[in-house]
């Protein structure tokens, strides 16, 4: 498709990012704004199994350490309401409450109430974000549950631990954010550059291994991400 008429269907504020990238070349914003849509695309099935072997997998410590199967229901009354999430902001002095938690295990009950069915472990477990998995890692919760979180990892390397795991989690969830709202991840400072999600690759491949090893192995026939940049890289470089 010509440059005019993607321009028109897509807008020439949101064309214009890859025409720029590309040294104006239009032929080639064209190839980068379908290649950002293929690598998009590549990472659904990677960026859908880390958020379900994470949910999962914290779901089996915490069941394990509560001695609980539906510790995110009955926890209500536990650790989500625990003291020490009542605190004084250091800037303004006033007391902060973190009920992120808490609010929104309440908030998925009625949402699965007010579909008319019952509330479940299960179902409250399948409404819950990436970020709310995420708020285990924060500094607050993963002390009430005595380090837990991490004990997910059968292959955690040397030095890493909750600040680590943590900021890779918010990584990867811009990554998902930016891949939803059909934001350009094939740029770095503007100027067309596979390097982020290379980067990005390569941190949800090591998380994962770090899990489980055999779990990107069995992920090898529907991830395609490295092929696809290799791919739409070398287009960009003719």
């Amino acid at each position: 498709m010509k440059y005019k008429k993607v321009v028109r269907l897509y807008s020439n504020s949101r064309i214009s990012k890859y025409y720029r990238a590309t040294n104006r070349n239009k032929n080639k914003a064209v190839m980068l704004y379908y290649a950002n849509m293929k690598i998009a695309q590549a990472f659904h099935p990677l960026l859908s199994s880390f958020e379900v072997i994470l949910r999962n997998q914290l779901h089996y410590a915490l069941a394990h350490h509560f001695s609980d199967g539906n510790w995110i229901i009955n926890q209500k009354t536990g650790f989500m309401t625990a003291p020490s999430l009542t605190y004084t902001n250091k800037r303004t002095k006033r007391k902060v409450t973190n009920d992120y938690l808490l609010k929104e295990v309440m908030k998925a009950e009625k949402k699965i109430s007010d579909r008319g069915v019952k509330v479940t472990t299960g179902r409250v477990i399948a409404e819950q974000t990436l970020g709310f998995w995420n708020s285990f890692y924060e500094t607050h919760h993963y002390a009430l549950l005595a380090g837990v979180p991490c004990r997910i990892f059968k292959k955690l390397p040397s030095g890493y631990g909750r600040k680590e795991i943590n900021d890779i989690i918010v990584q990867v969830r811009e990554l998902r954010n930016r891949i939803n709202h059909n934001e350009p991840i094939c740029f770095v400072n503007r100027k067309c550059d596979f390097s982020y999600v290379k980067c990005m690759y390569s941190i949800i491949s090591d998380f994962l291994t770090w899990i489980d090893p055999e779990i990107m192995p069995s992920l090898r026939e529907v991830d395609k991400v490295r092929k696809i940049i290799e791919k739409e890289e070398n287009k960009q470089r003719q």
